[in-house]
């Protein structure tokens, strides 16, 4: 991609209403727009990353059986009432039609796909079923203050499970789990499975993956020896206490919540008559489970966890380039010239085989595209200059080094394709 055509408008300062590391950098990056409180526009830059993360996710909910399909995003009040959550449901936004006929805007979607598979006849033979979307929710949130990790209108990841017997469910409750924690690793985030309440759905223990960082909101509390750890809302145990499982010291820690997954039994299926024909010929009700991730707010963790005072360091698999090729002016135009041949020429030779964005603008100074690059973030950085042309070489960084490496251009380009595969 030539950066003189790419829609990429950086800004030097942060927005004044923006609060949250992530807001700030990406909208001075040119990744979203904000549109009011709580919405943001991914613009071409922040909805390539958010493409990277939802193929990620893809393919690691399909590695578990997940068949991905779409729900509407408006649902009949009547939907809500059988579950009982109409007047229970605080951030849901209601609206009327033109007939006079309820609606919400989907937070979530238990009764959407409840009611999906009460409309169908399912025999035990057809379970266990995983299904999921990657859609557009909507929670009349009164703290967005935090960019994309609390929003009004968010991307959300979510999956349901369905099953003939509890132990079926608990077992793919632990596969899931370890699905999730792939995801978050490949996104580049550290994550702790915490033991949280199950909440109003289930009496039963859910986990939240929560990613330690002083900027975050919640506050967990966990053993840095053998991994037992509890949201604080509901930990018996405080920092200092001995962990119940090993001994060791327990520490407190700041957190962002990526994830969760919990149990739902039949709180839905139950009253919405989503039943199953077992064995013996009975009619049950279905099991369910739920896994939730966002994808705009994992975006949004990925940046509060992953910058310096320069800008964004994109993880490999979310760089929304694999590498910034940024050649520099020079005060004379014929080196200028050759600056700029050398680099097409280097751009020509990586763009088929991975991302590149070329920075081809001939009247920006050194400082500036340095600047940008840095806020940008791309996973590595390629430099032409006078310099090196004149030593016959190219200079190559990743984003999160110090110092630049010379070599030969042959070399930079074997180099950037070795590092963009690991």
């Amino acid at each position: 991609m030539l950066q003189s055509k790419a829609f990429i408008k950086t800004k030097k300062e942060a927005p004044k209403d923006e609060v949250s590391v992530n807001a700030q950098l990406l909208m001075r990056g040119g990744y979203i727009d904000k549109l009011t409180s709580g919405m943001y526009s991914f613009l071409p830059l922040g909805f390539i990353v958010l493409k990277k993360i939802e193929r990620i996710i893809r393919e690691e909910m399909n590695a578990i059986g997940g068949q991905e399909m779409l729900m509407p995003a408006l649902q009949p009040k009547e939907l809500w009432e059988e579950a009982g959550r109409w007047d229970s449901m605080d951030v849901l936004y209601k609206l009327k039609d033109q007939q006079g006929r309820e609606f919400g805007l989907g937070p979530t979607h238990e009764e959407v796909i409840t009611d999906i598979m009460r409309k169908r006849t399912i025999s035990y033979k057809d379970l266990p079923l995983y299904l999921y979307q990657m859609q557009t929710k909507f929670r009349d949130e009164l703290r967005s203050k935090s960019g994309l990790l609390r929003g009004r209108e968010f991307i959300m990841k979510d999956m349901y499970s369905f099953h003939a017997s509890e132990e079926d469910r608990k077992k793919y409750y632990e596969i899931a789990k370890k699905a999730y924690g792939k995801v978050f690793r490949r996104c580049g985030l550290t994550t702790i499975a915490v033991e949280a309440s199950g909440g109003s759905f289930s009496k039963e223990v859910s986990h939240e993956f929560q990613t330690p960082t002083e900027s975050g909101e919640d506050l967990v509390i966990h053993c840095e020896k053998c991994g037992w750890a509890k949201n604080m809302e509901v930990a018996d145990k405080k920092a200092g206490d001995p962990c119940p499982l090993c001994g060791n010291i327990l520490t407190e820690a700041k957190s962002i919540e990526v994830g969760n997954i919990f149990t739902l039994g039949t709180r839905f299926s139950s009253p919405m008559n989503a039943v199953f024909t077992d064995k013996d010929g009975s009619a049950k009700p279905m099991i369910m489970g739920c896994y939730g991730m966002g994808l705009s707010r994992i975006l949004g963790t990925v940046v509060e966890v992953n910058h310096d005072d320069r800008g964004i360091l994109w993880p490999r698999e979310l760089a929304p380039f694999d590498v910034h090729i940024v050649p520099l002016v020079s005060k004379d135009e014929k080196i200028t010239k050759q600056v700029f041949v050398e680099a097409e020429k280097i751009y020509h030779a990586l763009q088929e085989t991975m991302t590149v964005l070329y920075d081809d603008r001939d009247s920006v100074s050194a400082g500036e595209k340095f600047a940008d690059a840095d806020l940008i973030g791309a996973y590595q950085r390629i430099v032409i200059s006078e310099k090196t042309l004149k030593e016959r070489k190219i200079e190559l960084k990743k984003r999160d080094e110090e110092k630049a490496t010379l070599m030969t251009a042959q070399q930079g380009i074997k180099a950037v394709r070795v590092a963009a595969k690991k």
